[in-house]
């Protein structure tokens, strides 16, 4: 899994559409193993993270949990400090 695609589900408040289409994006880009498709493959690209986008705003929409949403500055905040315990500052 590309480290760039985060969780987006159970947070308060609910993942944006640009969260989305980023995460398809990516997923496109590492599946695909192009960051910027030739002009011959940019439309299926482009096809294939709209349905990838759209896909995953049905999961996200369907998906039910009994855990109270998460905090997404909370969140930020432990994965910063993670992040400062693994590479030092």
């Amino acid at each position: 899994m590309c480290r760039n695609i985060r969780t987006l589900h159970n947070f308060e408040p609910p993942a944006t559409h640009d969260e989305v289409h980023a995460a398809a994006l990516q997923y496109v880009r590492k599946v695909s193993g192009s960051t910027k498709p030739s002009q011959a493959n940019q439309a299926a690209f482009d096809e294939a993270v709209l349905e990838i986008a759209a896909a995953t705003r049905h999961l996200l929409e369907h998906l039910t949990t009994t855990a109270p949403p998460k905090d997404r500055e909370v969140e930020a905040a432990k994965a910063r400090a993670r992040a400062e315990l693994r590479y030092g500052t």
